[in-house]
């Protein structure tokens, strides 16, 4: 009941009552979707007899419910969930068509304002809760690990990574249909370090790289310690990249690399179509421009198969594929991955010089857990989870952001990221302040772009399994949005 003692201001007789859980209850089926907008609720004294409470009980938790807009009386009908109000999804972002400078502002980043505030909320940081975890069952791995091979602790490893690890790699991009040999895999400190070496493996500092917009404010931060420029690409919310702006851009020769996600990409969580990857990768491979992709969301698909990465249509080695484990499995072990290409002995000699290699025991951890069939049942349990949150949110934001607001997409394909456009006249960065003072964080928008756009934009992460002091921090958000 901490969740709702935190936004109930102390008053704990109205938490402890009946009618005050059953409303609880009811929410929380409204928000993960079991109760959906339509739906009619049972009726009052049907509800009554299910949970043997009152009449006036199951009455009270109906106006609890009417009085937090999610569910509405219809004359001598009943009661029904209220239908969410549907918002316009943004066009084609529109960047400026000329290279910047990137000059990231280290106190917006998400980690430094949980640091620097008491925050009660943090939709912020895109970091999932320690509950969607399997801690205890790595917790076992990594000691049958050691205690099977103690001199494990003092190995210092091989510099492109483990074996069994990179065989197990191997074995699961037979699922998108990749040809990738373990030999061709090199595992990093996570994707951060992956990225890292990817961009000083093909770019010099003042080159241009083309990137989506917006773009994640932490490959940015990269740009700007390399001094690369940033060319920003007109992006779309459902389908990614514009190839066709793509093509345009790389014709002088200044674009030097390419860094994208195709797959749920963050902060917009677009899923490129096929095809569009197809015709990127041809693109670039005929440019001479090297892909880097990142694909560190791609395991965080909502429905049908796992989402091809570009590499698959890779024939030439100039898509370098990376990804990571810290997302998914265990954020302390940092263990990422890449697939080079062409430029595989480049990063294999700056993995050396940069880290030399990666923990062996939490390498092998992971083999272990791939290998068992831990890790897939995880994964079942973990979009499923994401997908939750991520609803309850957009439900959330629809209920009680103003009218003129634009959510990206209604049902979100993948990942656990909203990017939600506010109107013209509405500063994030004061937004983000006044949130701030209630104990409330999120990303503002003009973090995610090196020319100071998206200032009216934000980004809501949804990593904790939601609740109602989620519910009213939303409610809360909305109505400061409103007050501009």
């Amino acid at each position: 009941m901490t969740d709702v003692v935190l936004h109930e201001q102390g008053n704990s007789r109205k938490t402890a009552t009946l009618y005050f859980q059953l409303a609880e209850d009811l929410a929380q089926a409204i928000a993960n979707g079991t109760l959906q907008p339509g739906e009619k609720l049972p009726s009052i004294r049907r509800l009554s007899a299910q949970r043997q409470v009152s009449l006036s009980t199951v009455m009270e938790a109906y106006r609890e419910l009417e009085d937090r807009g999610l569910i509405e009386a219809r004359p001598q009908s009943g009661f029904y969930v209220r239908a969410a109000r549907g918002f316009a999804v943004p066009d084609l972002t529109q960047p400026p068509q000329k290279p910047s400078e990137v000059v990231v502002d280290p106190l917006l980043a998400p980690a430094e304002l949980a640091r620097l505030h008491d925050l009660k909320v943090d939709f912020g940081l895109a970091i999932l809760s320690p509950k969607l975890y399997p801690n205890q069952q790595l917790q076992r791995i990594l000691a049958q690990v050691t205690r099977h091979d103690p001199d494990i602790l003092s190995d210092y490893g091989n510099p492109i990574g483990d074996l069994e690890l990179r065989r197990q790699i191997a074995r699961r991009s037979l699922i998108w249909g990749g040809q990738i040999d373990a030999e061709e895999i090199i595992v990093t400190n996570g994707a951060i370090e992956a990225l890292n070496l990817c961009l000083r493996a093909v770019t010099q500092p003042g080159d241009v790289v083309a990137i989506e917009s917006p773009a994640y404010f932490g490959l940015l931060q990269i740009l700007e310690s390399f001094q690369l420029k940033a060319l920003e690409i007109p992006t779309h919310p459902q389908t990614g990249i514009s190839i066709e702006a793509l093509e345009l851009a790389t014709r002088n020769g200044e674009v030097k690399a390419c860094v994208l996600l195709p797959n749920f990409s963050n902060p917009l969580g677009s899923l490129m179509p096929d095809e569009n990857k197809r015709r990127l990768v041809e693109l670039l491979d005929t440019r001479g421009v090297p892909l880097i992709e990142d694909d560190i969301y791609g395991e965080f698909y909502n429905h049908g198969e796992r989402p091809r990465p570009a590499k698959a249509f890779d024939k030439t080695g100039n898509v370098m594929l990376l990804a990571s484990f810290t997302k998914m499995v265990a954020p302390s072990f940092r263990v990422g991955w890449v697939v080079a290409g062409r430029w595989h002995r480049e990063l294999e000699q700056l993995k050396f010089i940069n880290t030399f290699s990666t923990p062996v025991p939490l390498q092998r951890a992971i083999a272990r857990f791939l290998e068992n069939g831990g890790y897939d049942h995880h994964l079942r349990r973990l979009r499923k989870a994401c997908a939750e949150q991520v609803n309850a949110a957009v439900s959330a934001i629809q209920r009680y952001f103003p009218g003129d607001t634009r959510l990206h997409v209604h049902v979100p394909q993948g990942g656990y990221v909203l990017w939600v456009e506010l109107s013209a006249r509405v500063d994030t960065l004061e937004l983000l302040q006044r949130a701030l003072a209630e104990g409330i964080s999120f990303t503002p928008g003009p973090l995610f772009s090196p020319s100071n756009s998206y200032r009216n934009c934000l980004r809501i992460c949804c990593v904790e399994p939601w609740t109602i002091r989620h519910e009213r921090a939303i409610q809360r958000l909305g109505e400061l949005a409103g007050d501009f």
